[in-house]
């Protein structure tokens, strides 16, 4: 847990003086392209040994940098340095190992399309195992080594050539048959038939495209054709492999895990229904026979969302992650599980937990369930009692083929009502600080990995035992960069502003030198609902680099943000603006009020996405700030329904849509205050960018620049929203230049 300091702020940022960093260089912009990022942790059945990948920043011939995936493996236990296993330009991810341990198998590019490869843990070259036209995601062994199992997204098109069948849902196009066959000769001076053929032909050669989805938009363009994930199985022991379609429909699959059968798999799934996809936000959990395509439901639990099941190693169990539907928009994940036999109800495991979870793994003795959750600046790793300290729910007799197609024909039950779900309120443990961020972790009998991010270094490796109490860092893949590097270490401070309390972070100037002022950088969150904190991965770089140039920097979690439960969450709730604003202010003025070293006439503000949203909304209510940076955000709430792919945050966190709720949507709006903004702002968007929507940003510019006011407008081109954090490196560092080029002209040294 936080250990609040009992110094004042100004004797705790003396520690963090000049003096005792004299020696050391400071973070650059840069930087960012020496960042390794570990992840994708995955532990050998034998536990001897742990394959991950580590991402980083290569030079490109054609766009300068990019991003290239690596896989390592390292002894259990970090005895031996780790050692790089694949080395082509292509790279390799998300790797698996065989249940016989001794290989790997991974995913590389091939002519645009992720294949299979595989290759021995004790050298040679990797091989294709096989290639499938449609590309692959996901794989998993079968427990017995035979099979690959692996995702694919497929068109609507794809899918019936496949399957054979179209969807059952309407095409919603008015006065027209769904999935309209057309046969006559296409024609644009023909009948009415060959006209339309002719029209059905421009559109499928995508020009024009025509749009009938409710989600029109996808992350980089529009998104006529609404594409599902499913599920192939290859005999990898065949001479010549070939993929086998195993699930049907249109509707799509995910989080699929086999049985020790080897025959069935798990998977979440859309209910029986005939709603178009994009209406329907019900997922149940259902079993699918490889051989045979059979589907089952296996769990149906009234108003909950279920997904991501994982099978306890004894077979008998599997977990899953509930959303309770209800709760539209503020709903935290769950985590429960269920007997697969089916004889009883549902166990809840976190529904006094208050937190989201996530990342979700069964202990090696299906004793605990171990998962990971966003916590007041942290992503600590988490061990919840599946049967108060004892085995899961002992049984006699292993799951054989024929119990489980017996209970599920004679004796299974597969639908609850919420009020039968079982909670027993058993502990759930916090096994890590909240000052870390665990990322992907993987589990042996005795020996936990994982990543973890903090303060010192941004991704690395640990082990530690399953008790915890000394985790150890087993890789250098920062460390060697960053030895000799001058950090900026935040304090964390709580404050109480009307009914919440509001946890905040001050990171002092790098190279503060006693007696001087610097300026203050407020900087704020999007989500709404994400979290900041020293665990947190994304903003390592971009605070340690404004540090280093001289600026002292306060973030907080003001009302709305995750990882504090949900009746915080619910803060927010028809109110983005004046009640997260003054959280994020208190914190900045209580930092000016009892630290020496800030200037107060020297203050700036930025955010991107929610949090562009809230700096604009700041800079039109309040003074202060000499500049502020607007990052791809969200300015006039009744357009971004229509704008963005996060549309449903208008319905859900205003109670309404915009005929509905038009006079609230205006008061939590920024641009209808516009006309007081007289900070001097830059607004910073992505060309591409369909989360939040361009046209926001362009309101706001030319509305600033038709009042006559101090404003800069900057359009990144070929981007999305996630420029930021996976955006091309190029671009990710122009961007950082620019916003502290902009706050040094009105708050720096020469300002």
């Amino acid at each position: 847990m936080i250990r609040m300091r009992v110094l004042s702020l100004g004797l705790c940022f003396l520690t963090f003086s000049a003096t005792a960093q004299v020696q050391r260089t400071p973070i650059e912009a840069d930087d960012l392209l020496k960042i390794q990022q570990v992840g994708n942790v995955v532990a050998a059945p034998s536990g001897r040994y742990i394959a991950y990948t580590v991402r980083s920043i290569v030079p490109d011939e054609e766009a300068d940098y990019k991003y290239q995936s690596q896989i390592w493996m390292i002894s259990a236990g970090g005895s031996e340095p780790p050692q790089q296993l694949t080395f082509s330009e292509a790279g390799g991810t998300s790797p698996v190992w065989h249940p016989d341990g001794d290989r790997l198998t991974f995913l590389r590019s091939v002519d645009g399309k992720m294949q299979l490869f595989e290759i021995s843990i004790y050298g040679g070259e990797a091989r294709q195992l096989f290639s499938f036209e449609h590309g692959i995601s996901n794989p998993q062994w079968s427990p017995d080594g035979r099979y690959i199992l692996f995702s694919v997204s497929l068109t609507r098109e794809q899918v019936t050539e496949l399957t054979g069948s179209d969807p059952d849902w309407s095409e919603e196009r008015p006065g027209r048959p769904s999935w309209e066959e057309y046969t006559a000769d296409p024609a644009p001076d023909g009948d009415l038939a060959s006209v339309r053929a002719w029209l059905n032909r421009n559109r499928e050669e995508g020009n024009p495209r025509l749009l009938t989805r409710l989600n029109l938009q996808g992350e980089l363009d529009l998104s006529p054709e609404r594409r599902s994930q499913h599920y192939f199985v290859a005999d990898l022991t065949a001479d010549e492999p070939e993929a086998r379609m195993v699930t049907s429909g249109h509707y799509g699959f995910s989080g699929a895990t086999w049985l020790l059968d080897n025959r069935q798999i798990v998977v979440s799934g859309y209910p029986v229904t005939t709603q178009h996809p994009d209406r329907e936000r019900d997922r149940d959990l259902y079993l699918v026979d490889v051989e045979t395509k059979r589907v089952r439901l296996l769990l149906d639990i009234g108003g909950y969302r279920l997904s991501s099941p994982t099978v306890s190693p004894n077979g008998r169990f599997v977990t899953f992650q509930a959303t309770n539907l209800g709760d539209r928009g503020y709903a935290q994940t769950e985590v429960g599980y269920f007997a697969i036999d089916g004889r009883s109800p549902p166990e809840m495991l976190t529904l006094d937990f208050d937190r989201s979870v996530r990342n979700v793994q069964w202990s090696h003795d299906n004793w605990f369930i171990y998962f990971t959750a966003p916590s007041e600046g942290g992503v600590p790793l988490y061990r919840a009692s599946v049967n108060d300290g004892r085995p899961a729910l002992p049984t006699s007799e292993p799951v054989a083929d024929s119990l489980l197609a017996d209970s599920l024909e004679q004796r299974a039950r597969s639908f609850f009502y919420r009020g039968e779900l079982v909670h027993r309120g058993l502990p759930v443990t916090q096994l890590t600080d909240n000052d870390k961020g665990v990322g992907s972790y993987d589990l042996t009998t005795a020996t936990a990995y994982m990543v973890m991010t903090q303060v010192v270094n941004p991704s690395e490796l640990y082990t530690s035992p399953m008790d915890f109490e000394s985790p150890r860092v087993i890789t250098r893949h920062n460390q060697e960069w960053l030895q000799d590097k001058a950090l900026s270490f935040p304090a964390a401070f709580r404050l109480r502003r009307d009914t919440v309390a509001v946890q905040y972070w001050v990171m002092p100037p790098t190279f503060q030198v006693p007696g001087r002022t610097y300026p203050l950088m407020v900087a704020i969150h999007g989500g709404p609902a994400s979290m900041w904190g020293p665990g947190e991965a994304t903003m390592w770089h971009e605070f340690q680099f404004m540090a280093a140039k001289g600026y002292g920097l306060v973030y907080s979690n003001p009302r709305g943000s995750g990882g504090y439960g949900n009746a915080f969450r619910r803060g927010n709730y028809q109110d983005w603006g004046v009640g997260p604003a003054e959280d994020v202010l208190a914190a900045a003025s209580e930092v000016a009020r009892r630290s020496r070293w800030v200037n107060t006439d020297r203050q700036v503000v930025t955010g991107g996405s929610y949090a562009g949203y809230l700096t604009a909304w700041i800079v039109s209510q309040d003074h202060r700030f000499k500049a502020a940076v607007a990052q791809r955000g969200v300015y006039d709430l009744s357009t971004f329904f229509g704008e963005g792919n996060a549309w449903r945050l208008v319905p859900n966190h205003f109670g309404g849509y915009p005929w509905e709720s038009g006079v609230l949507l205006r008061a939590n709006s920024p641009i209808t205050f516009v006309d007081q903004i007289r900070t001097p702002l830059l607004i910073m968007h992505a060309d591409n960018d369909l989360r939040t929507g361009v046209i926001q940003s362009e309101v706001l510019y030319k509305s600033l620049k038709v009042l006559g006011r101090p404003v800069e407008y900057v359009r990144y081109p070929d981007a999305g929203h996630d420029l930021s954090r996976t955006g091309n490196p190029k671009q990710r560092i122009d961007r950082l230049l620019r916003i502290w080029e902009f706050m040094e002209r009105y708050a720096g040294s020469e300002s």
